[in-house]
């Protein structure tokens, strides 16, 4: 019997963090407020940015994981500054001009698909992602970073790609990108066999590893020496990874003082198999300074 085909709908951002290798900015603005200038020379923060590149693939939902309570006295909580951006009408209003008026009531639209989850601890991305297991529910669901922007380099936006390997697999899809051996270190990696058009059958998952564990476990065959697959930031999972979360986080399972996410995502691959796919498409990390820099500068010229 086929098995039956579960539409995504929803989207997951964890935007909970402290951002602290942004220090001193994030002391009064959380990072995923900072500022982007896109194509068409629109100043925007970083959330939207995101919560657009969901809507594109045709997300209905959004769910925004945020601290519980900021305890820092410079700033409001992370639940009313993003709420007021998306949902709230500002008090210059009557200053913009007619065409600022008209994307204020589009902001609200955006606003009108988000949902704000909260984390009333801060103990690693896997404990973010855990967090919205009601929210979720039984779907499959989009799991997108929330100090990473997204360009694509064809039509197709980096969601709609993805979403489309997920339709045609009916697996979870884990986006990935070729980066040379000496960032490994950096990133989560993964290991398979490449098939047509940048689909990879996954059979290992790795987080950060050392560029010689790389070259005996992950490298794939018919790419480059030492050039391997790291994760693009951008997931479709099944509800299945919520019971991996939930069981480390039950027996105090961390790793480097958190409850991760890679170690589970294996555990999904091992259990219901995975795909990979190499998106045709830049993703910026703007969680580091330099990269934020560069960011700016390469962003609205894509």
């Amino acid at each position: 019997m086929e098995e039956l085909k579960v539409k995504v709908r929803k989207a997951l951002i964890p935007a909970a963090g402290f951002g602290t290798r942004m220090f001193p900015a994030t002391k009064v603005i959380k990072k995923e407020l900072f500022p982007i200038i896109d194509k068409d020379g629109r100043a925007k923060p970083i959330i939207q940015v995101i919560v657009e590149e969901a809507i594109s693939g045709g997300i209905e939902e959004v769910g925004i994981v945020v601290q519980e309570s900021d305890k820092t006295p410079f700033r409001l909580s992370d639940r009313q500054v993003f709420s007021d951006f998306f949902q709230a009408i500002p008090s210059y209003y009557d200053k913009l001009s007619p065409e600022k008026q008209k994307y204020c009531q589009y902001l609200q639209d955006l606003g009108s698909k988000i949902t704000f989850l909260s984390q009333e601890e801060q103990a690693g991305y896997g404990h973010a992602v855990f967090c919205a297991k009601e929210w979720v529910g039984e779907e499959p669901f989009l799991l997108l970073l929330g100090d990473h922007i997204y360009h694509s380099e064809v039509e197709n936006s980096c969601t709609t790609q993805i979403l489309q390997v997920y339709e045609q697999t009916n697996k979870s899809v884990i986006g990935v990108r070729i980066i040379p051996g000496t960032e490994i270190h950096h990133y989560g990696c993964i290991s398979g066999s490449l098939t047509t058009d940048g689909v990879i059958k996954v059979d290992r998952i790795y987080e950060k590893p050392e560029l010689n564990y790389a070259r005996q476990k992950l490298h794939v065959a018919g790419m480059k020496e030492d050039e391997f697959l790291a994760v693009f930031g951008m997931y479709v999972l099944t509800a299945k990874i919520f019971d991996y979360l939930e069981e480390n986080i039950k027996q105090n399972a961390r790793e480097k003082g958190e409850f991760q996410l890679t170690s589970c995502l294996d555990k999904l691959q091992k259990s219901e198999g995975m795909t990979g796919y190499l998106v045709k498409g830049r993703c910026f990390d703007i969680g580091m300074p330099d990269v934020y820099r560069q960011t700016i500068i390469d962003f609205c010229n894509t």
